[in-house]
Order: C-alpha cells, then structure tokens, then sequence
C-alpha cells in the first residue's frame, strides 16, 4: 500500500509543479545597492576625495605618495568606479562596493579585463580646485 502510495506521488507531483504556471519574473529591474559612504564620496571636496583615493589605493597594498588627480568614472555592476593618478604616474582604478570595500586595479589592466576604461566623466578633482587669486 505504502509503494502504491510512493509510486502515485511520483507521477503526480510533476503535474502538480506544472499546474502552477510560468513562475518566472518578467521584472528584470536591476537592484541597486548603495551605501551611505559611497554617497558620500561625490560630496567630499576635491582635496579630501584624493585623500580618500590615496587610503584606498596604499591600504591594497600599492605605492602611491600623493594622488594628483581624482574623478568618477560609472557605475559598474553594483560598484562605483572611480579612477586616480598618482604622482608616480600610476593610474588606478577604484572600485567602491556597496560594503564601503575597495578592490583597485591598474588603469591600464582594466579593459583588458573587459572593463570601463579609467575615463573621468564626473567629479574631476583637478576642475574642482579653483585657482589663488592673482594680488
């Protein structure tokens, strides 16, 4: 009896999962996570952002004595890639996570990996330093 049983819920159950129709999402809405931090980032003064730049870029482990120049690049997947050149003439990549982490690449690596190349398109830090006035 307990066999029968087995054997019916077998052949049942596929037809049951079907009866329940077409399950899939339609909605293929991406969802973007964001942190407070990387908010954040766009706000900071051009001077504090290439501070930010250089931490970031020193605390993976790379040389980078000052930073020279900073901007945004795009979004990418659910990071914010901003780019930085160093005054060794390095230019890095930086990749800001929702989790406020920062994975950095060389800019010159960075397509080849099929990657946005490290094109500044926003907050360009050297735009944003104004110049002394002249007396």
């Amino acid at each position: 009896m307990a066999r029968l049983a087995l054997a019916a819920l077998a052949i049942a159950a596929p037809f049951a999962l079907c009866a329940c129709g077409d399950t899939s999402t339609t909605n293929d809405t991406p969802i973007e996570v964001r942190s407070e931090a990387q908010d954040k980032l766009s706000e900071l003064s051009a001077m504090n952002r290439d501070i930010a730049m250089r931490r970031a870029i020193t605390g993976a482990g790379f040389r980078c004595q000052r930073v020279t120049r900073s901007g945004y690049v795009t979004d990418y997947e659910n990071l914010m890639m901003w780019t930085a050149s160093c005054d060794d003439g390095r230019d890095w990549a930086v990749f800001i996570g929702a989790d406020d982490t920062a994975q950095i690449r060389e800019c010159k690596d960075v397509v080849e990996a099929g990657l946005p190349a490290c094109e500044i398109t926003a907050h360009d830090s050297t735009a944003e330093v104004a110049e002394p006035p002249i007396d």
